[in-house]
C-alpha cells in the first residue's frame, strides 16, 4: 500500500447481498482501510459520520433503498438505569470486568466458540476458528482494549481478579467515548443478561473516563437483533442533519448536534 493510500483513504462499494436483520432487504456497504499512523485519527471522524470498525475496515451501510440502520451513542454522564436496569446490575453484583490490552486467549475464544454455536450457528461468523478469532482482536490500528468479565471468587479482593470467565468486549477507545466493536458471553449464563450488563458497565466506565458517549453500533427499528439498543436512554441518533438527541421518554428533541 502506498503512502499516498495510507494517508488519504479509498472508499469502495460491497455488492448488494441479503440483509441479515430485515427479511426480503438487499444490504451493501461502503468501506476504507484503517491503516497507518493516522488510523486512530480517521476512525474517529468516520465513527462520528456512522462508521463501524471490523479489523482494520471502517464500513456503513450504503443500501439503495433503505435508511433503516441509524448509528446511536449513548449519552452516558446523563444516563440513569431503569428498574430493570437495576434488576441486571444486582443479578450481576459477583461478576468484575478486567480492562486488558487486546490480546486473544483460549480462554476467550472457547466462550466466544460456545457462544457462536448456541445463539448464532447459522450466522457468518459460524465458521470462524482460533486463529479467525486471533485476527478479530489483534487486527486493530486503533486504541482498542478487551474487557474481561469474570465472576468474583474469595481472593478477588487481594488478587483483582475473577475466576470463571463470563464475558467479554472488544472495545474502541474513541476521543469522544468508548464504541462497542463487539462482544459475546457465555451462553449457559443467559439469566445474567450479560449483554445488557457489559452495556451498562460500558456506560460508567465512560462516566469515570470523563468520555460523553457510548457508541452501540447501529439500532434497526422493527429487528429483534438491534432494536434493543433503543432501550438505553437518553441517546443520540444520527440523521442526515447531524446528531438528533432522544430523550427518556423516547422522543425526539433539540437541534442536531455535530
Amino acid at each position: 500500500m502506498t503512502q499516498h493510500s495510507r494517508d488519504t483513504p479509498q472508499f469502495y462499494l460491497t455488492a448488494p447481498s441479503p440483509c441479515p436483520y430485515l427479511a426480503g432487504r438487499q444490504e451493501r456497504k461502503v468501506f476504507t482501510h484503517l491503516v497507518g499512523d493516522k488510523a486512530g485519527d480517521l476512525n474517529d471522524l468516520l465513527t462520528h459520520g456512522g462508521f463501524r470498525r471490523s479489523q482494520s475496515i471502517a464500513y456503513r451501510p450504503a443500501c439503495d433503498q433503505c435508511r433503516a440502520c441509524v448509528s446511536v451513542r449513548v449519552v452516558a454522564n446523563e444516563f440513569q438505569p431503569s428498574r430493570n436496569f437495576r434488576k441486571v446490575q444486582a443479578r450481576n453484583a459477583d461478576v468484575i470486568g478486567e480492562q486488558r490490552s487486546a490480546v486473544p486467549t483460549s480462554e476467550q475464544y472457547s466462550v466466544f466458540r460456545a457462544y457462536l454455536d448456541q445463539r448464532h450457528r447459522h450466522g457468518g461468523m459460524a465458521d470462524m476458528t482460533v486463529l479467525d478469532y486471533a485476527m478479530m482482536v489483534e487486527d486493530s490500528h486503533v486504541e482498542t482494549r478487551i474487557i474481561e468479565y469474570r465472576r468474583r471468587g474469595p481472593d478477588s479482593g487481594i488478587t483483582g481478579r475473577g475466576e470463571d470467565l463470563l464475558a467479554v468486549a472488544l472495545t474502541d477507545v474513541l476521543s469522544d467515548g468508548l464504541s462497542m466493536v463487539y462482544s459475546f458471553f457465555e451462553p449457559g449464563e443467559e439469566a445474567r443478561s450479560l449483554g445488557t450488563f457489559m452495556i451498562l458497565d460500558h456506560i460508567e466506565r465512560a462516566k469515570k473516563m470523563g468520555l460523553p458517549y457510548v457508541y452501540l453500533g447501529y439500532w434497526i427499528e422493527g429487528s429483534k437483533k438491534m432494536d434493543y439498543k433503543g432501550r438505553y436512554l437518553p441517546q443520540q441518533r444520527l440523521a442526515p442533519s447531524g446528531w438528533l438527541r432522544v430523550d427518556e421518554r423516547g422522543e425526539m428533541v433539540g437541534e442536531p448536534e455535530e
